[in-house]
């Protein structure tokens, strides 16, 4: 079993938008690109940059870091092996990346007061419905 301990380097949020504006609709995407694996002794270190924009560009957050992977040697060798073959890191090591970085994103986004990195749960709205007539009456 793999252990990922995720460590954040570099933190930038930038907000482009007035204060005394109100935002307008806004698309946000988000990137996650591993930049490398090294082997280290025991370990793998994987550098990460982590880029949130937003469409209009209202704001932009940049999160770079490193992953630390330990485990079994086999593992190790396997995803240090699939890397050199240019094949896309396992969910093993990216969810937890996604996890903290996101997290961290959130945060930076309330600071900065810009709307948050995840979609926000959409109440439905209460429209009055007519009733179907029954089809028969008693």
């Amino acid at each position: 079993m793999i252990n990922v301990r995720v460590f954040i380097s570099t933190i930038s949020a930038e907000r482009f938008w007035e204060i005394d504006r109100p935002f307008p609709s806004v698309k946000i995407s988000t990137n996650l690109n591993v930049v490398g694996v090294e082997k280290k002794k025991e370990i793998l270190e994987i550098p990460f940059v982590f880029t949130i924009n937003y469409v209009p560009a209202v704001a932009q957050i940049n999160i770079k870091g490193k992953a630390r992977v330990s485990g079994d040697k086999k593992e190790l060798e396997t995803i240090y092996n699939s890397y050199k073959e240019k094949k896309p890191p396992p969910p093993a090591i990216i969810q937890p990346i996604s996890n903290v970085v996101f997290v961290e994103s959130v945060l930076i986004s309330r600071t900065v007061n810009i709307p948050p990195p995840i979609p926000l749960p959409q109440i439905p709205q209460m429209t009055k419905k007519k009733h179907p007539e029954p089809s028969y009456r008693a």
